[in-house]
């Protein structure tokens, strides 16, 4: 059984200085569909939900930092930077809005400085609003903000029972523009440009063209690259940022090679600000032995966090690293397949991969046979390790329902599926991935759409309840899956061993009024159940709780006397 991480609120109050909560009774809020019965028992990457976005396109709190750099030129539809900020993500952790959601993580894009110049991808020049194209990992970009910002957020999440997701990337810089010189060829190769034909034209190559690869493959010495000496020397920092250098490498005896230099400075951001995990970008395009490398850098820097500041530690949960392997699907289990090569990137490596198979598997399949398959995937082969599932994403030209047909039907498959769910900014408002004017990727990244956003919309209300649902019982997640009745469709999720109790009924598609649903698996004669979607109660009498709702879906929980 995967092992649960189980921490006591009182204890999570008591260390994050949050006032005395006294547990929910059923009848204090029962007409939002709010569970009642426990407070939060636990807290497990693998049942986590994560909310992904990107940081320019979230939410603008401070708009007097959207120009820097003179990034001024006009660039293509929707490909210079828009405004948004840390200051914008932390506005709305303050408001609720993701606790609202049951959301407990949030990945956020790259941070760091992008290059200062645009490129001109044949869609008009881009500007590094996405934060892939780094010019200085030890820098925040300003147009996100400051070190303090980053610093605001990351403890204001932590507050509100959040962790908090960078995006790693060590393959490659940013492209080379007038104001943005290439890297040292000692750091960078420029050539070939990647065919993808077999492991080795998937690695040792640029991804495309004017993008250089950082060459990780090697472990000879390289001094600093002049552009970033003459920009810390400018800045007042560079005798500070060499000291540093040498400590890290005279303590971890790693040679001055480029990936390094580079691990640790994103090392920086777990010691620095207590980030809890790493999406991990580009994971096949560089050898495997890095991200090892990686993992043990992080987890090393994420234990001297946790040493030096015990009254900020939420919980036992251990650093987190999830890989974007682009084209991964939990079919392969823990391989990969380059075609000429299999690599295993979780062993050592990754707690989770990206699972690009799932948008099709909820295509293709109804609840159950992607329910079942996938809890058995996880509890088989996979068990000890997760998948992240997402049905729309940032980079994904083909997401499950790009003009939002059926966001409620997403919602589903998404927040119920075992497995870690990701939702895209937008999945739960029903943003639209399809952009008048847009090209190409630029319809995936519109500006959170906040302004169509009424809090009494049936869509938004959906995805909330069964977040919070998903958040308040990590048997969703990560519990083993059975179907009870089929016509009906109901099912139930049961976590236990390790410290962990945790069981959940479920159903979907079911007629509105009076409804007997069958629970005799889980819940014995005499039980007192919420549905928590509606706020009904029910009592099991000869393995059945009976409830008269108008909704078509029935998440239900013991209540805890």
């Amino acid at each position: 059984m995967k092992k649960i991480l189980l921490f006591s609120l009182i204890i999570l109050q008591s260390l994050m200085g949050c006032k005395e909560t006294k547990n929910e009774t059923v009848t204090s809020d029962n007409e939002k569909g709010i569970s009642q019965s426990s407070t939060i028992q636990s807290f497990d990457w693998e049942s986590a939900t994560v909310y992904f976005l990107l940081t320019d396109r979230f939410n603008n709190g401070d708009p007097s930092n959207d120009l820097n750099f003179e990034r001024g030129e006009e660039t293509g539809y929707l490909r210079g930077f828009e405004g948004g900020d840390l200051k914008g993500v932390t506005q709305k952790i303050s408001e609720g809005y993701f606790n609202d959601l049951g959301v407990n993580a949030i990945w956020m894009t790259p941070v760091v400085e992008q290059i200062h110049g645009a490129t001109d991808e044949g869609t008009g020049l881009t500007y590094g609003y996405h934060g892939y194209w780094t010019k200085d990992w030890t820098a925040i970009d300003p147009n996100y903000g400051t070190t303090e910002d980053l610093k605001k957020l990351v403890e204001t999440a932590h507050a509100n029972g959040i962790r908090v997701l960078l995006d790693a990337v060590i393959n490659h810089t940013g492209p080379v523009t007038g104001k943005d010189p290439v890297w040292p060829e000692s750091w960078v190769r420029t050539q070939p440009q990647c065919d993808y034909k077999s492991y080795e034209s998937t690695i040792s190559c640029t991804l495309v063209k004017n993008l250089p690869d950082i060459r990780t493959d090697s472990d000879e010495a390289v001094d600093l690259p002049p552009q970033l000496v003459e920009k810390w020397k400018a800045e007042g920092r560079y005798e500070q940022e060499v000291k540093e250098l040498d400590e890290f490498f005279k303590r971890s005896g790693h040679p001055k090679a480029p990936r390094f230099y580079i691990m640790k400075w994103l090392a920086d951001y777990i010691s620095d600000y207590g980030i809890d995990g790493y999406r991990v970008d580009t994971v096949k395009h560089t050898e495997e032995f890095v991200w090892q490398e990686f993992k043990d850098v992080c987890d090393e820097t994420f234990l001297g966090w946790k040493e030096n500041n015990p009254e900020k530690v939420l919980d036992d949960a251990g650093f987190y690293l999830v890989g974007e392997v682009y084209g991964y699907g939990i079919s392969g289990a823990k391989m990969y397949d380059f075609g000429d090569k299999k690599v295993n990137y979780f062993d050592d490596a990754f707690a989770s991969l990206i699972n690009f198979d799932f948008k099709w598997n909820a295509k293709e399949n109804n609840y159950e046979t992607l329910f079942k398959s996938y809890s058995n995937a996880l509890e088989g082969e996979l068990d000890g390790y997760g998948i992240l599932n997402y049905l729309s994403s940032h980079d994904d030209g083909q997401p499950y329902d790009p003009i939002r047909e059926k966001p409620l039907v997403t919602a589903n498959y998404l927040l119920l599926s075992p497995g870690t769910a990701q939702i895209y900014y937008g999945d739960e408002s029903a943003r639209k991935l399809k952009v008048e004017d847009a090209v190409g990727d630029a319809n995936l990244r519109s500006f959170m759409n906040w302004d169509q956003i009424d809090n009494n919309d049936a869509i938004l209300i959906h995805w909330q309840k069964l977040g919070k649902f998903r958040r308040d019982h990590p048997a969703v997640g990560s519990g083993i899956h059975q179907m009870i009745t089929a016509e009906p469709y109901v099912f139930y999720r049961s976590l236990t061993g390790n410290g962990a109790d945790d069981q959940v009924v479920i159903g979907l598609d079911l007629d509105k009024g009076e409804k007997a649903i069958s629970v005799r698996t889980i819940f014995k004669d005499g039980t007192e159940v919420l549905d928590t979607y509606s706020g009904e109660l029910a009592t099991v009498e000869n393995g059945i709780a009976v409830f008269d709702t108008e909704n078509s879906v029935l998440l239900l929980e013991k209540i805890k006397k």
